[in-house]
């Protein structure tokens, strides 16, 4: 039986204009998921803000949210493990627009490998980046989302988690770290600043295909080579039992939806979409391929050039292809 087709792009979903006079913030929004869920509040005549690292990523990708119908578009560089980068970047926004609707805390940083051969700048690293850097752009933006929210409409912030810490996660020990402290803050500050009319929510995705951290990307896709179309059908539907990958516009309606009328009543939760993969995996398997997947992260590590960052999805797959 064919699987469940995934979601449509957001204006065959929504009605047209849902999110006109939004203002919506993504860090991490050049790329994958970030970019997906730019684009998909573009398409509803939201205005967006992106940031990260790299000028001529973000100027690219700003470009592209333009052109889904985006109300306008901003593009900021910042670091968001740098407090003072992100206050002066959700300032930049919000003196420029008046507000901030919506915080997508989506910016992350994850490599598989055992605990022992993480340094720990490493570690710190992927935590600093994922978990400090939603504390760092929560405490920023909350004065603009409150500013948002003082009409009645409400603000809210998204932040991108992971199901890696609902279970024992080999080779995953940062990344796990990172998002369940991302849960509980989600939590927490969703109690604390309910009063401001501020919705906190988190969104764990499972495998989501053409991204950095999907089956087929740069984190886990070496690691996921089946050979022929039939054993990979086979591992897809080990994985996921929807008999699919996740996709990019799976994620970004989950963002939309949350952030429209229709979601004014969830607040510090954690949303899973993730086709039941999470449920479905377990420990000893991975460590079964151990040998492997060391060997494969360890050539991905003497690749890397400290300092540059991550080239993104599209430039791993071009790099791929010369090999």
């Amino acid at each position: 039986m064919a699987p469940p087709a995934a979601s449509a792009p957001a204006n065959q979903v929504f009605v047209s204009g849902l999110m006109k006079d939004k203002v919506v913030f993504c860090t991490g929004g050049g790329s994958g998921i970030g970019l997906g869920i730019c684009m998909s509040f573009a398409k509803l005549g939201a205005r967006v803000a992106i940031c990260g690292r790299t000028e001529a990523k973000l100027a690219d990708a700003a470009k592209k949210i333009e052109a889904n119908g985006a109300a306008g578009v901003v593009h900021v560089v910042a670091d968001v493990r740098k407090p003072e980068e992100c206050q002066a970047a959700v300032d930049t926004v919000g003196k420029q627009w008046g507000k901030i609707d919506v915080l997508v805390n989506n910016a992350a940083g994850n490599f598989m490998s055992y605990v022992e051969d993480v340094s720990l700048n490493g570690f710190q690293t992927v935590i600093n980046i994922d978990l400090v850097g939603c504390f760092n752009m929560a405490k920023a933006a909350k004065p603009w989302l409150a500013t948002a929210a003082k009409d009645g409409a409400g603000a809210c912030i998204l932040q991108t988690s992971a199901t890696l810490y609902y279970t024992a996660t080999p080779f995953q020990g940062c990344a796990s770290a990172a998002k369940a402290g991302i849960d509980s803050l989600t939590r927490t500050l969703a109690a604390e600043w309910a009063a401001d009319g501020i919705r906190v929510v988190s969104i764990a995705p499972g495998p989501i295909s053409g991204t950095e951290g999907g089956p087929d990307g740069r984190v886990f896709g070496e690691g996921m080579k089946a050979g022929s179309k039939e054993s990979e059908d086979q591992m897809t539907r080990g994985l996921c039992p929807l008999g699919r990958y996740g996709t990019v516009d799976d994620i970004a309606n989950t963002a939309v939806f949350l952030a429209s009328p229709a979601g004014t009543f969830i607040t510090g939760t954690n949303i899973v979409v993730d086709g039941l993969q999470w449920q479905m995996g377990g420990a000893g398997q991975m460590l079964a391929y151990s040998p492997m997947i060391r060997e494969k992260m360890k050539a991905q590590k003497e690749g890397r050039v400290k300092g540059q960052g991550s080239p993104g999805y599209e430039a791993h797959k071009k790099a791929q292809s010369k090999l």
